[in-house]
């Protein structure tokens, strides 16, 4: 059976799902909505398979920082999120999924153009893979009802989930575009496509 890599990508899209890892996800760090967001994720992922889009699984790695070391209970994916043997897996280091990882380089030999993004936390590892691909000018959209975070001293989740949601629907794009559309829209224009 051939990866996502080794297929020929129509239209040049990818899914990335950021840091849905177990400790992210702990009674000390609850996350808005987690059941309705993984089953979202799952879903899209699903579709993205099955048009031979690439899915890309990007996981902190905080080896030496005696957090999130790689191989840990903490760094391993939620049990109910859906992993594929041919999903590309990514390591990532800090925030932006694009400092000193290897993302670029697969979406560039897989000529990715536009990027789905959805995650944990969006206050900072979606925020900063978000601004970091505009720099670098995709066409980005951000699933808006696929992404989470956690309270915060001075806002709920559930607000700085809209923020964001807001914020991205107002930026200024680069060379390519940028939009914040739901699961079941994203789901029924790939389909139709």
């Amino acid at each position: 059976m051939k990866t996502n890599k080794e297929i020929n990508m129509k239209n040049n899209k990818a899914l990335l799902i950021i840091d849905m890892q177990k400790g992210s996800f702990t009674e000390e760090t609850p996350r808005y909505d987690t059941p309705g967001v993984i089953k979202r994720i799952n879903t899209l992922a699903s579709v993205f398979r099955e048009l031979h889009y690439p899915v890309i699984c990007i996981q902190h790695d905080g080896t030496g920082t005696g957090e999130f070391e790689k191989n840990s209970p903490q760094w391993e994916n939620l049990d109910e999120l859906e992993i594929n043997k041919a999903d590309l897996k990514i390591d990532k280091y800090v925030n932006n999924v694009f400092y000193a990882s290897t993302l670029q380089t697969e979406l560039k030999e897989l000529e990715v153009t536009e990027l789905f993004i959805t995650g944990c936390a969006t206050d900072f590892c979606v925020e900063a893979t978000v601004q970091a691909a505009l720099t670098k000018d995709y066409n980005i959209t951000i699933v808006g009802d696929a992404h989470t975070t956690g309270e915060r001293p001075h806002l709920k989740a559930v607000q700085i989930i809209e923020h964001y949601n807001w914020v991205w629907q107002h930026m200024i794009p680069t060379k390519g575009r940028i939009k914040v559309e739901p699961t079941s829209l994203i789901k029924a224009t790939l389909i139709q496509k």
